[in-house]
């Protein structure tokens, strides 16, 4: 998308050669006709393109900030939702429709860091090495924070820290031991995620996650002092202290589950939505220095940061066509993204995206709120080793040869959905198979998993993954990857029609 200019230096006789050459051609330019310009239909539909794929993980940040603050309502607790960490709800089988993609095998929370006044203090608890994922990212989907590269070598578990986001042009003084991070923007957004894989695993996992604490730093200060004052008893927490603990069924929680969601939302857009959003988002999320070229793009089709949007006179076609292809392309493996025997997924620029703005935009969509390499890789399948999309009326089988299991530091899961990202309907009797699953090896120490909607009988019950009866898709999570699953050197297996 960012145009470089290339200037090439010769010989001073070398130059002049050329001169010359250039004022015996000039004679003939006359006879030589220039190249039509371009139809502007087709130059606008190419930068709307452009402006679309560049703008999409910024409209899709802003607009789950905004179902997050209209699920507080205009009561008391509009402005709880920010600097709040909010767990979601955890997903029962007979329980509400859980959001796309679910994964069912983390307890999770979130939250929307306002910098503007002060501070935001995010602590993480001792562990005792647990799996315990966090990351902070900004507007357009960059990663300012995670857990992932000082976390443990062998288990993937963070160290026990404080961390003080700090908004642009802050120059008070911190609390002793508390890291400062520079935040790009003075809006961030908290993912949490614990480990949970089974349900003896929850009431641990609730503890933990209640323990992590988001504050602005004068809330946090008033209640360290409280802390010491007290000496061990146990202090009566400030108000605007936020911890994990609060009840998930409440309007505010189910407004801050998750960002998928809100991708799906974004895709309804048309052109005017969709670019008067990112014309409001830009005023308080600048983008990078480097983005001057797409800021001048947005600004050619008529997006200004703050303004009303003014799209070109006759274009409308146009407009609405590189809506479409913008969103087609958002949705579309870009061409770094790794790929092997029908799985694809993010590699090495996850999380710090620079001006790869396709790679950030399909992250967006397709897993929204990811980390870095360091943190997690999320492998997707839509088709079998022939190509033939998945489908639950055929069988398959993945088979991992000995010690080809996914490459992690933590754990791995594989979960089936539906296209439109719902778990398996009905009664199964799992809705994943991990890492730490009592799985039936083969005599050479390889793994079959059984991929099917109906049971492979009772032998390989214990290796089964059950699927939709119609299309479906498969997800492998990886948490705290090795290097070589985000690098391309490791690969899924193929899914094998039986």
């Amino acid at each position: 998308m960012k145009t470089t200019t290339r200037t090439l230096l010769l010989p001073a006789g070398t130059r002049s050669w050329l001169a010359c050459v250039a004022i015996v051609l000039a004679g003939c330019a006359a006879q030589v006709k220039a190249p039509p310009p371009p139809k502007a239909s087709g130059w606008t539909q190419d930068r709307v393109v452009d402006s679309y794929v560049f703008g999409y993980p910024l409209v899709v940040m802003s607009t789950a900030r905004a179902a997050a603050l209209a699920g507080a309502g205009a009561g008391p607790d509009a402005g709880a939702v920010l600097n709040t960490l909010r767990p979601v709800p955890v997903i029962h089988p007979e329980g509400d429709t859980p959001p796309p993609l679910a994964d069912v095998d983390t307890l999770s929370a979130n939250a929307w860091l306002d910098l503007s006044q002060e501070p935001v203090i995010v602590s993480l608890p001792e562990t005792h090495g647990r799996f315990l994922d966090a990351r902070v990212l900004d507007m357009w989907t960059n990663v300012v924070w995670s857990t992932g590269p000082t976390a443990n070598a062998r288990t993937g578990a963070p160290k026990p820290q404080t961390i003080a986001f700090v908004a642009p042009g802050w120059d008070g003084q911190l609390p002793s031991g508390v890291e400062r991070v520079d935040a790009p923007g003075n809006n961030l957004w908290l993912g949490v995620r614990i480990a949970a894989l089974d349900a003896r695993a929850v009431p641990w996992a609730r503890r933990l996650e209640s323990e992590v604490r988001v504050a602005p730093l004068s809330a946090y200060l008033a209640e360290e002092h409280q802390r010491h004052a007290v000496r061990g008893k146990h202090a009566k927490r400030g108000q605007h202290v936020a911890r994990a603990g609060s009840d998930p069924s409440e309007s505010v929680a189910e407004a801050t589950t998750g960002l998928a969601a809100n991708a799906g939302a974004v895709a309804q857009l048309d052109a005017n939505a969709f670019f008067g959003r990112l014309a409001d988002a830009l005023r308080d999320n600048p983008p990078a220095p480097a983005d001057a070229h797409a800021v001048k793009v947005l600004a050619d089709i008529g997006v200004k940061p703050g303004e009303a949007v003014h799209f070109p006179d006759g274009s409308a076609d146009a407009i609405a066509a590189g809506v479409a292809e913008g969103l087609r392309r958002a949705m579309t493996p870009p061409v770094n993204a790794i790929s092997g025997n029908g799985w694809n997924w993010v590699g090495d620029g996850v999380g710090l995206f620079g001006d790869d703005y396709a790679l950030r935009a399909y992250a967006a969509y397709a897993h929204p709120g990811i980390a870095t390499k360091q943190d997690e890789a999320f492998p997707t399948a839509l088709v079998d080793a022939a190509g033939q999309p998945l489908d639950g009326s055929h069988a398959y089988v993945m088979h991992f040869a000995p010690k080809a299991l996914p490459p992690v530091r933590a754990y791995w899961t594989i979960t089936a959905y539906t296209p439109s990202g719902e778990l398996v309907p009905g009664h199964v009797p799992h809705y994943t198979i991990d890492s730490h699953d009592r799985v039936r090896r083969n005599r050479d120490g390889s793994i079959d998993i059984y991929v099917s909607a109906k049971s492979p009988g009772r032998v390989h019950q214990s290796n089964w993954l059950p699927v939709p009866a119609g299309p479906f898709e498969l997800v492998m999570r990886l948490y705290a990857p090795q290097p070589n699953a985000t690098d391309g050197s490791w690969l899924p297996p193929k899914i094998e029609p039986r």
